[in-house]
């Protein structure tokens, strides 16, 4: 006999198994160009609506599940000693990422269905700046605020990304680290 405790914890169970595929409906619909509701989530997930409903609630709190996943831990914060250098990985890793076709549609669909704009895919870079601005902190620089950091680095990379035909590259990228840190 399970004691309570044991059947209410499932780590990989039915709940996994099913953010799993509403997270692969999801990528495969973005990718077809496909409306996105929740029903039709559902059904090319294989799972029933009111599943959807009951969790997310709405396509906007889908999409941010989605884009949060997505974009928590994807990229490794460098650490080279230098606050510019840093940025400068980190800028050109976050542009070839974000140039990526599937990642600009799950950002235009996060953003879109989203309430006020927001976008769940800058929490976590937000966070690696922070890590990145802190360390050099530490080490005894004085570097930007994390503010200004995103400003000139996310808004012009995401910008490009999500508003244009022409994504940044990683050149590029590397360019903007210098418009923030003048040498």
């Amino acid at each position: 006999m399970t004691s309570p405790s044991t059947a209410a914890t499932r780590p990989g169970g039915r709940s996994a198994r099913v953010r799993a595929a509403v997270h692969h409906a999801v990528a495969e619909l973005l990718a077809a160009q496909e409306d996105l509701t929740l029903p039709v989530v559902a059904a090319r997930a294989g799972v029933h609506p009111t599943t959807l409903y009951r969790r997310w609630g709405s396509i906007g709190e889908l999409l941010a599940d989605v884009a949060t996943s997505r974009f928590s831990g994807d990229l490794v914060v460098p650490d080279t000693g230098a606050l510019r250098t840093d940025l400068e990985r980190w800028a050109a890793d976050v542009a070839t990422d974000v140039a990526d076709p599937e990642v600009q549609a799950l950002m235009r669909a996060a953003i879109g269905a989203s309430e006020g704009g927001a976008c769940a895919c800058r929490g976590d870079r937000e966070e690696q700046l922070a890590a990145m601005i802190e360390r050099e902190r530490e080490r005894g620089g004085t570097p930007p605020t994390v503010e200004r950091a995103t400003d000139a680095l996310l808004g012009p990379i995401y910008f490009r990304a999500i508003l244009t035909e022409t994504p940044g590259t990683p050149e590029w990228a590397r360019g903007l680290v210098t418009l923030l840190l003048p040498e």
